[in-house]
């Protein structure tokens, strides 16, 4: 079957096309992903979101689409999102590591009272859904993709807020961190 055949019938809601889409490309997809996240696991989820995503989108696809293409690409995009979400967690966990080391004087029962003060009152002036959030993630320790599916909401829903979150926070904070 020709790539346009398959495209038209995967367009028409054919699972037996999305079937031969998946069996086609998902090992190119994870071997893809697993290039740039150097993690086979993370790569899987990553091929299976894209494909999710294809299935979802199948009626508005275009009719001159490569799939493989889409694919491979889509692959890529989400690998680079999730990279960049990484990087911007670490850098919150990293400003929330420093707010939570002791204080080195004299005063350092009054200082950590003070900054437990800030950070709370600095998480009760987020927004209630980022809030939310927020404290599943740091207190419960979910995952994003167990906090989407708990909220009912999208992975990047999730990634938004909680980068929302952890950027609220250094600005509301940023007394408390150490200066350049």
């Amino acid at each position: 079957m020709s790539d346009a055949d398959l495209l038209s019938r995967l367009r028409a809601g054919d699972h037996g096309a999305f079937d031969a889409c998946f069996r086609q490309w998902y090992p190119a997809a994870v071997r893809a992903g697993t290039r740039l996240l150097r993690d086979e696991g993370v790569a899987e989820e990553v091929a299976q979101e894209v494909f999710l995503e294809l299935w979802r989108r199948r009626e508005s696809l275009p009719a001159d689409l490569a799939v493989g293409g889409y694919v491979l690409q889509a692959v890529r995009n989400r690998a680079l999102n999730h990279l960049r979400h990484l990087r911007v967690r670490q850098r919150g966990e990293g400003v929330v590591e420093q707010l939570q080391e002791p204080v080195p004087h004299a005063d350092a029962g009054a200082d950590a009272r003070e900054l437990q003060q800030a950070i709370a009152a600095a998480i009760a002036e987020l927004p209630p859904r980022t809030r939310e959030m927020f404290l599943l993630s740091r207190e419960r320790n979910l995952k994003y993709a167990e906090i989407a599916e708990l909220l009912g909401v999208s992975v990047k829903a999730v990634e938004a807020n909680l980068s929302r979150a952890l950027r609220q926070l250094r600005e509301r904070l940023g007394a408390f961190l150490p200066g350049p």
